[in-house]
């Protein structure tokens, strides 16, 4: 009987509120007239010792008329009439304190001025000018909290979340979570212990993250909400280990530019991803000039349909070219990728073509058609021990593909011309690595034949998410259930995001001194592949447990314990973009053998697989262990 009593008031209030926000310009001027008929009663009552008398008069009256037309007129200048009263924050507060005092100047004023209100006391209008700034908050306030009772605190499907981080942005979610019906923030939880015990919109400090998992329990949460987007990599990695114990989800709070923008929400969270435990903050390099770069201008990407062409389709698209040629052989890839850019970007004419970049008259009708000024040839075979076993199709693909589409592009007028090339072509152990390190010398041979067009070559390491990667790898192993596969617990690898390598494609393209060079990233310290094994485990509740859900196999072949940025051959130099350096190889290693070019010139995919062999003894026959680097000045020559 209580529970229905209960629910029948809360229906009562629900409906009491919805009436007044379907008419809430007539609602807000009745309760401010209201107020300052309160006002100036409880002013008067209190200069003349509460006798009844002082408001039961005719010079009262007028004085009460005069008021609440002073302060509807003065409400509605300030917009306090629509303003959504469930809202209300700090803003509002000074704009009512300003209405509120320039009501009360206008009204004294008025009593100096109009004779017959020259009996107001001056201290009624002081009175009530308090009275007035007092019982208007007090009013907001009241319906804020009545309307979170009404609508959110009766909710019974809100989980219970606790909160990590008690800054801006999280103050910014627990004031959403109390106005949603989905959340329910229980508590809080930093590090700063000066900030325990302090409450965020009514909602405790209660400790630090090292006991976050005693607080889940001691709170009864059901989900832990990381709410510091300015966390590092390593700072994300010691919070999801102090959350391990409570084994509740975990959701993050990126964008720290939306937080400063004061835009942080609830619609922002999502799950915690391995992307985010990787060792290094993300590099985000400006690109201001591409738009200018690439306006009007006719752009042909190959390999358009795979991880990195498709990320940098879509930069180039919203950039502003003419025309967008997108070149690949699988086509079910390239329709919707064609079908994403139209609307991403209706402007740009796109120009699906499905071919294979060692088709020389696919190549060369695509380049006499459409006269593209700007080349980026993603388009190779990229995984290690597939290509073990594939040599041919590695070579001919790899290192034939480059030249063609090279080759073309300069004949054609190009003004620029970009490989996406890998760290497997320095000191390379694999088919792989090997015919990338041929492409680079093909693109820095091509810029000694053609100077006119602008000739490159961009290294960078792993791709996270792209095909094949190891991280879906691992994924799709927990999903089935299976243990990962790890190939040596000391194997480590450079890793960067796509949008990390498509950005420094795009700006290598875009620096002066790139032309005959290698361009490089500073992709941070090499990543233990046994670590992002152990945090994929972490994140999806689980242990790491060696030999029961992670097993070592053993190196494949063609692979690497360690893979390297820059050979001891190449020289490193600065550029004017910040973590973009340029390798400089010698012109002896460079230049193209007469047998190799010879190879390419006639075609001749035999010929270029016999050439491999010979100028990669240890590649095409090895059989022993992968080697190791050299020293880690030379590794990662950046690091200076």
């Amino acid at each position: 009987m209580t529970t229905t009593r209960t629910e029948r008031h809360s229906s009562m209030l629900a409906t009491a509120i919805e009436h007044a926000r379907r008419h809430r310009r007539i609602v807000a001027s009745a309760v401010y007239a209201g107020i300052s008929t309160a006002a100036l009663s409880l002013a008067y009552l209190a200069r003349f010792e509460f006798d009844s008398r002082a408001v039961l008069n005719w010079d009262f009256g007028q004085a009460l008329v005069l008021l609440v037309v002073i302060r509807l007129g003065i409400n509605y200048l300030f917009r306090l009439g629509i303003s959504r009263w469930r809202y209300v924050g700090t803003r509002d507060f000074v704009r009512l304190l300003a209405a509120t005092t320039v009501g009360s100047a206008l009204f004294l004023a008025l009593t100096w001025s109009v004779g017959a209100l020259d009996s107001v006391p001056r201290s009624v209008v002081l009175l009530e000018w308090v009275f007035s700034a007092y019982m208007t908050g007090g009013v907001w306030v009241l319906y804020r909290l009545a309307y979170e009772f009404s609508r959110v605190r009766q909710a019974v499907d809100r989980r219970r979340v606790l909160v990590v981080g008690a800054g801006e942005a999280a103050q910014l979610l627990v004031a959403q979570m109390l106005r949603s019906a989905g959340f329910l923030p229980v508590g809080i939880v930093d590090d700063d212990t000066f900030k325990w015990g302090a409450r965020i919109h009514g909602v405790e400090v209660v400790g630090g993250t090292i006991d976050v998992g005693a607080i889940a329990r001691e709170l009864k949460a059901q989900e832990i909400v990381i709410g510091i987007p300015s966390a590092s990599a390593d700072e994300l990695r010691q919070i999801v280990e102090h959350c391990e114990s409570a084994d509740l989800p975990l959701k993050i709070l990126p964008g720290m530019d939306d937080v400063l923008d004061g835009n942080a929400s609830l619609s922002q969270l999502r799950g915690l991803e391995l992307e985010d435990l990787l060792g290094r903050d993300p590099i985000r390099l400006e690109l201001p000039e591409l738009a200018e770069d690439v306006r009007g201008q006719t752009v042909l990407v190959t390999g358009a349909a795979g991880s990195i062409g498709s990320e940098l389709a879509r930069q180039i698209a919203i950039n502003g070219p003419r025309c967008l040629i997108l070149y690949d052989q699988a086509e079910t890839p390239l329709y919707y990728l064609e079908l994403e850019l139209r609307a991403l970007a209706p402007q740009v004419q796109l120009v699906p073509l499905v071919a294979s970049v060692t088709d020389t008259d696919a190549v060369c009708g695509a380049f006499e058609r459409y006269r593209p000024e700007k080349v980026f040839h993603a388009a190779a075979y990229k995984h290690v021990p597939l290509m073990e076993h594939n040599r041919r199709s590695a070579v001919v693909t790899n290192v034939l593909g480059t030249y063609l589409v090279a080759r073309c592009a300069a004949t054609n007028g190009a003004e620029s011309f970009v490989l996406v090339s890998t760290d497997k072509a320095v000191r390379p152990s694999s088919i792989m690595g090997a015919t990338k390190q041929l492409a680079e010398r093909v693109v820095l041979q091509m810029q000694e034949e053609y100077p006119r067009t602008s000739f490159a070559a961009v290294r960078f390491g792993n791709v996270l998410g792209s095909s094949g990667s190891v991280i879906p790898l691992f994924k799709k192993q927990l999903e089935n259930g299976e243990p990962l596969t790890l190939t040596d617990e000391d194997v480590t690898r450079y890793f960067m995001t796509i949008p990390e390598a498509v950005q420094l494609i795009l700006k290598a393209s875009l620096l002066d001194s790139l032309p005959g060079h290698v361009a490089m990233l500073d992709m941070g310290e090499p990543v233990k592949i046994v670590d992002l094994a152990r945090n994929l485990l972490r994140l999806s509740g689980q242990l790491f447990r060696l030999g029961e859900n992670v097993i070592v196999t053993g190196l494949r072949p063609g692979e690497k314990m360690h893979e390297e940025l820059s050979a001891p051959e190449e020289t490193v130099h600065d550029t004017e973009a910040e973590r973009v350096f340029l390798l400089e190889t010698p012109a002896d290693f460079a230049l193209l053998p007469a047998e190799l070019s010879a190879a390419l010139e006639e075609n001749d995919g035999a010929k270029l697989l016999n050439f491999l062999v010979k100028e990669f003894p240890e590649v095409a026959g090895r059989r022993e262990g992968p080697r190791e680097p050299g020293p880690r000045a030379r590794t990662a020559g950046i690091h200076r």
